[in-house]
C-alpha cells in the first residue's frame, strides 16, 4: 500500500515572510526613507544656519560705526560671592563686579533673571540684553540669534525686563548699548563685537 503524503508544515519565518510581502510595505525601506528624511532635516539646517550667519555677519559689519554709541563702565571686579549675599553695583543693569557662583545659560527667557548670576554670565563672555515689549518681529529676530549664538563662552542671553516698552538694553562685559527702538545693525554690531570676549575664558 502506498503510504499517505504528509503535508509539511510552514514554518513560521515562511509563513511570516509571505504575508510581509503580501501585506505591506517591507520595513526596510521604511527605516532607509526615515534616515533619508533625517539626512535632508540636517542638511537644510545647516544650510539654514549658514546663511542666518552670513546675514548677521553683514548686519553686524554695517552697523559697525555704531558702536561708538557702546558705553564703557569701570571695571568693579569678578569675586564669587555665596548666593543671598548683598550686593550693590555701579551700574543697572551690571555688567561687572562680585557675583554668585551660578550663571544664566545661553537662551532666550521670557521671565526675569538674577543680575548677580547674569554678571556671571558676561564673566563668561556672553550677551545679555534685556527686553520688554519690542514688538512680535523684533522678538522674532532676537530668538533667532539667541538660537544662532548659544555657546557657553559666547552665546547670548535674552531677559525679561518689565517697563522697557520699546526699548533694549544690550551687555557685556563692562559695556552697555541702550537702544530707544530696535536698530538691528547697531545689536548686530555690538553682538560681534563683544561676545565671546569675557574675562574668564575669552574664545574670540
Amino acid at each position: 500500500m502506498a503510504k499517505p503524503k504528509r503535508k509539511r508544515k510552514k514554518s513560521a519565518s515562511s509563513s511570516e515572510v509571505k504575508t510581509s510581502k503580501r501585506g505591506g510595505f517591507p520595513t526596510k525601506y521604511v527605516i532607509y526613507g526615515l534616515a533619508v528624511l533625517a539626512l535632508a532635516g540636517a542638511v537644510y539646517g545647516f544650510f539654514s544656519g549658514q546663511e542666518q550667519a552670513s546675514a548677521f555677519a553683514a548686519l553686524a559689519e554695517e552697523g559697525r560705526a555704531t558702536l561708538t554709541k557702546v558705553k564703557t563702565h569701570n571695571n568693579e571686579g569678578r569675586n564669587h560671592v555665596p548666593p543671598g549675599t548683598r550686593i550693590s553695583y555701579g551700574t543697572n543693569p551690571p555688567t561687572s563686579g562680585s557675583h554668585f557662583p551660578t550663571w544664566v545659560d545661553p537662551g532666550f527667557y521670557e521671565t526675569a533673571k538674577g543680575r548677580s548670576n547674569l554678571v556671571h554670565s558676561l564673566e563668561h563672555g556672553m550677551i545679555v540684553f534685556h527686553y520688554d515689549a519690542p514688538g512680535a518681529e523684533v522678538l522674532e529676530t532676537l530668538r533667532d540669534w539667541t538660537g544662532l549664538f548659544n555657546g557657553p563662552w559666547s552665546g547670548i542671553v535674552a531677559v525679561k525686563r518689565a517697563g522697557l516698552g520699546e526699548k533694549l538694553i544690550f551687555t557685556a562685559w563692562r559695556r552697555t548699548l541702550r537702544l530707544d527702538r530696535f536698530d538691528a545693525k547697531a545689536a548686530a554690531a555690538f553682538i560681534d563685537a563683544y561676545r565671546g570676549r569675557g574675562p574668564e575664558n575669552p574664545v574670540r
